[in-house]
């Protein structure tokens, strides 16, 4: 690690990691337009020096949220890059001006419920020096009590006078102080209706739109982005990709880049899915599965055709991808439309341990299912499924 002398003794001044500028410009493909590839340029470099310090001084298990092949379809959105440190997480806020006089934080890392953070760490990136400075931090509760709101780029910003600059406190704190209160309550978003989002998706999707965030109120952009298989789709829309969830698509041609970039593929079947029912009346190369860590284990989610072809029924069915083992007593499996409703018998719960929890369920051609799992999977981030 080069030392780096500066006049303010406690800024915290991290080197950028030789390979990070290449890994940063090879992310350049992943942007829609230079705007956003710059500000995914800055937040690459910025999470390349800051998160091995996080690992370092607070836990090796830090890491990104909801996940590192989802950053892009942040980047190409809003600035800042989230950290889960233990049950804290960490707002990445960086800037490559020169001027520290404020800290200021896109209203999405404030205002939603799912991307809200405990503390806001102020980061000043100097790609041609090789390094980031750490100048400060706010708790989320400062920033949304006594910042500033400027509704013109729907940013909340402090005053350096206002933050915390010494960052050696952070640590003391987190260590000292781990129940710390932090937050603010903050209202949720009213759902979008379905035709609503993908209008939006339509509109916004065009990557001449150069700061959709600030195109639509609020209510709605914050709606549409929170929902992570509709920023997912906003994304792929505006760097022109095909159709990258569609179900019958992936049966017929391979599951997309996009999907088997976080673990979805063809069922290799092994001897534990043998006389499982539902596995034997599907062909084996018809069965899709991800493979999902939850509490320490390892799963599978298999998406299994039944039926006759004009009229399949899917079978969603989880199990422990360890032959023999059950799953947990509390463990659910849920259904949801695309807009996240429920329908008629949508999940299985599992009031004992075992072997599998599966829902089965009849799609018209065009519909989209999204699937969630209690207790949570690690780096979930909601899909939506095509069919």
């Amino acid at each position: 690690m080069t030392t780096f002398t500066f006049a303010n003794p406690t800024d915290l001044i991290l080197e950028i990691p030789a390979n990070a500028q290449n890994q940063a410009d090879l992310q350049s493909s992943s942007f829609s337009n230079p705007t956003s590839r710059y500000q995914g340029y800055i937040n690459e470099l910025c999470l390349s020096a800051v998160l091995p310090w996080l690992q370092e001084d607070f836990t090796s298990q830090a890491k990104v949220w909801p996940t590192t092949t989802a950053l892009p379809s942040f980047w190409e959105l809003v600035n800042g890059t989230a950290v889960v440190v233990d049950a804290t997480r960490f707002i990445l806020v960086p800037s490559e001006t020169i001027d520290l006089s404020e800290l200021r934080v896109p209203q999405e890392w404030v205002d939603l419920p799912s991307w809200a953070g405990d503390y806001y760490l102020a980061v000043q990136v100097e790609p041609d020096e090789g390094y980031v400075r750490i100048w400060g931090y706010s708790t989320h509760e400062k920033l949304k009590n006594q910042g500033n709101y400027d509704a013109g780029d729907r940013t909340y910003s402090l005053d350096v006078t206002e933050i915390i600059n010494d960052i050696s406190l952070l640590a003391v704190t987190q260590e000292l102080c781990p129940q710390a209160n932090t937050r603010t309550a903050i209202s949720p978003l009213p759902n979008l209706p379905q035709q609503q989002a993908q209008n939006l998706i339509a509109r916004l999707g065009k990557s001449e739109v150069l700061t959709p965030r600030l195109a639509i109120p609020f209510q709605l952009w914050g709606g549409l982005i929170e929902h992570g298989g509709w920023r997912q789709s906003l994304y792929q829309q505006r760097l022109g990709l095909p159709e990258q969830w569609s179900v019958l698509r992936w049966l017929q041609r391979g599951v997309s880049q996009a999907a088997e970039n976080i673990g979805w593929g063809r069922l290799n079947l092994q001897l534990s899915f043998v006389g499982g029912k539902g596995v034997e009346e599907a062909q084996a190369d018809s069965i899709l599965s991800r493979q999902l860590a939850i509490a320490g284990q390892t799963y599978e989610l298999l998406v299994i055709p039944q039926g006759e072809p004009d009229a399949p029924i899917w079978r969603f069915e989880l199990r422990n991808a360890t032959v023999g083992t059950a799953i947990p007593g509390g463990f659910k499996l849920r259904l949801l439309t695309e807009d996240l409703q429920p329908f008629p018998n949508n999940e299985d719960i599992a009031t004992t341990a075992v072997e599998q929890l599966f829902v089965e369920v009849a799609l018209e051609p065009g519909e989209s299912i999204v699937w969630e799992i209690e207790p949570l999977p690690e780096n979930y981030d909601r899909e939506i499924l095509k069919f």
